[in-house]
């Protein structure tokens, strides 16, 4: 039996080459080899207030990159998490066992409470058991993550061996996935951070749906460092970073990269790295605006129905070694 991987993304601001480079590229390949979960997770986003006219245009936006970026519908299960109420059922009892010190630990809470945790929604606060909810409802063995939800990942497994413990052998305890090395793209406007699809300057990045015109004007306006060789250098982030994209969307070695660009200025590297890029994202966008909503919407229901059967039958082996009967 394949072991059986779950992730998911918000659909919250715009998905950008960074999240494709680092995540996305990673999750087309793990489809032959893993039973693959892919979630949108839009009941997450309501942690923060959230536009809703904005917030189902853009669960379909996402639906619509899953798809153009290779997620196979076939291959993998791809579907909306607020399509599957045993996420919220579960939570509830996740929240029952969960101890107020453990989630008052968690940093992406103090972060999002911006230190005023009087005022913050208790959504922020319990969001880490909404997440455990999802990975233990599909008894998941693997999940990809990255350093910002690490510690959300521990909490999910020590509520998985607390059940266990309390109630019997229910959950598959899951381990952290380190995917292969994805790219780890930095801001066009500030390398010292990395690119962001919440960063409120969105000049430094380069979303997925931008037209050829914004991605040049981008491109030219992306910071550079003092000195004129174009060459891969870590002491020089800004060159750097824009140089790992042309790498990696060129196809190019990184070699090949430093010698074409030798005793060349950064006008003419900008203008190529602009033309890479717009011709790298084409056949993306192409794809993408080939999908209509209700195709989007047949195969999220499709891929809905296919993560309930398995969501149910978690939910009713939890009701019932907790004593909860006559609910199913």
């Amino acid at each position: 039996m394949k072991k059986r991987i779950f992730s998911g993304m918000q659909p919250t601001g715009n998905l950008h080459i960074g999240n494709y480079l680092g995540a996305l590229i990673n999750w087309v390949k793990l489809q032959n080899e893993y039973e693959n979960f892919f979630c949108i997770v839009n009941l997450h986003a309501i942690t923060l207030p959230q536009k809703p006219e904005e917030l189902k245009k853009k669960t379909l936006d996402l639906a619509r990159i899953y798809l153009a970026g290779g997620i196979d519908p076939n291959l993998s299960t791809i579907f909306v998490q607020s399509d599957v109420a045993e996420h919220t059922q579960l939570a509830w009892v996740l929240n029952c066992i969960a101890r107020m010190g453990e989630l008052e630990r968690m940093t992406q809470f103090k972060d999002k409470g911006k230190g005023n945790a009087e005022r913050a929604g208790v959504g922020l606060f319990t969001y880490p058991v909404l997440m455990a909810s999802d990975i233990l409802l599909y008894k998941t063995d693997l999940v990809p993550v990255g350093k910002d939800q690490k510690q959300h990942l521990e909490l999910t497994r020590d509520l998985a061996e607390r059940f266990n413990r309390d109630y019997g052998e229910t959950f598959v305890v899951p381990e952290p996935f380190i995917p292969p090395v994805g790219a780890n793209i930095l801001s066009l406007q500030d390398p010292s951070k990395k690119m962001s699809k919440s960063d409120e300057n969105a000049a430094g990045s380069i979303f997925l749906l931008d037209e050829p015109d914004a991605i040049a004007k981008k491109i030219k306006r992306a910071v550079t460092d003092s000195g004129t060789e174009i060459k891969f250098d870590e002491s020089r982030p800004a060159i750097n970073n824009l140089l790992t994209i042309y790498h990696l969307m060129s196809g190019k070695s990184m070699e090949d990269c430093e010698a074409h660009f030798e005793g060349k200025g950064y006008g003419q590297f900008k203008t190529e790295l602009a033309e890479t890029v717009i011709e790298f994202l084409r056949p993306f966008q192409e794809k993408a605006r080939g999908y209509s909503d209700e195709e989007l919407n047949r195969i999220l229901k499709e891929g809905a129905e296919k993560a309930r059967l398995i969501a149910r039958e978690t939910l009713r082996e939890v009701y019932e070694k907790l004593g909860i009967v006559g609910a199913h």
